[in-house]
């Protein structure tokens, strides 16, 4: 139960949502898809004196292919996102990790945007994203801006985005060259569960690898490093052992209620070595 009184409102345009912001500021909170909002507000632990509900505003229900570059608005589900040819056949690996986030019935509520603008460690949606090289857009009265992925996260739960701005939706431009991956999650059990760790791998015809963790630091993140090493070369066994050496310098996992840190290193190493030949295999 909410027991906390707030004003409600429910914006048709991106404008007018901008609009409610600019007036009210850290009095507001913006609410799309609602599952980490609710529980907080049920928790008391956000007590905003206004809800703004941008679900009424349909451009951010949409996704658009044009010129190679993909468009996800705000408001756009995982689920709209396991649903659409576009992204199973030419962003692959955003569909996996879209399959992998809770269960069905958060992934119907649940946005990618939100999902980011959470910024939670283990954001399954973050992987992907930064080996996409994906741009955060937002808005507010004067101005919009382009965040790059790798740019947005600042922390556990902080991001780089402005009080009196909102996100409109994410931008991706397709590799303009031959590719594929996977997003290799761990967790306790099938279904409704954040990451223990997570890695994301886009392998190129070219050999050139892109990878990304979450759950095993502060923020997720590309590791340039483990890329460094793998580029320009063919896979082997020894090389991967080689790269594999290099996880525990690239992360920083804790030790929480879901796993130790020396659990998470040790099979994020695995995990790493299973995705890199799934994506080469894929290739």
């Amino acid at each position: 139960m909410i027991t906390k009184d707030f004003e409600y409102f429910k914006p048709k345009t991106p404008e007018d949502a901008i609009h409610l912001l600019s007036k009210f500021g850290k009095k507001a909170k913006i609410l799309a898809g609602g599952t980490d909002l609710i529980v907080n507000l049920k928790e008391e632990i956000e007590k905003p004196e206004i809800l703004i509900d941008i679900k009424g505003i349909e451009e951010l229900h949409e996704i658009r292919f044009e010129d190679n570059r993909l468009f996800i608005g705000a408001n756009v589900t995982f689920s709209d996102l396991i649903d659409s040819k576009i992204i199973k056949e030419k962003f692959n690996l955003l569909w996996q990790a879209s399959r992998t986030v809770a269960s069905v019935g958060i992934r119907n509520r649940a946005t990618m945007v939100a999902n980011i603008c959470s910024a939670v460690p283990s954001a399954d949606s973050a992987p992907a994203l930064l080996v996409y090289d994906a741009e955060v857009i937002v808005r507010n009265s004067k101005q919009e801006r382009k965040i790059p992925i790798s740019e947005w996260f600042k922390g556990p739960k902080k991001t780089a985005l402005y009080d009196n701005e909102i996100v409109t939706g994410i931008s991706i431009d397709l590799p303009g060259k031959k590719h594929a991956g996977t997003y290799e999650k761990l967790s306790r059990y099938d279904g409704e569960d954040l990451a223990q760790a997570g890695v994301g791998i886009l392998a190129f015809e070219d050999l050139q690898y892109r990878i990304a963790f979450c759950a095993v630091g502060p923020i997720p993140k590309r590791s340039k490093r483990m890329e460094e090493f793998l580029n320009g070369n063919k896979i082997s066994d020894a090389l991967i052992q080689k790269v594999k050496n290099l996880v525990p310098a690239e992360i920083s996992p804790i030790t929480d209620i879901r796993s130790s840190k020396e659990y998470r290193t040790h099979m994020l190493k695995i995990m790493f070595e299973r995705g890199l030949k799934k994506a080469i295999a894929k290739l």
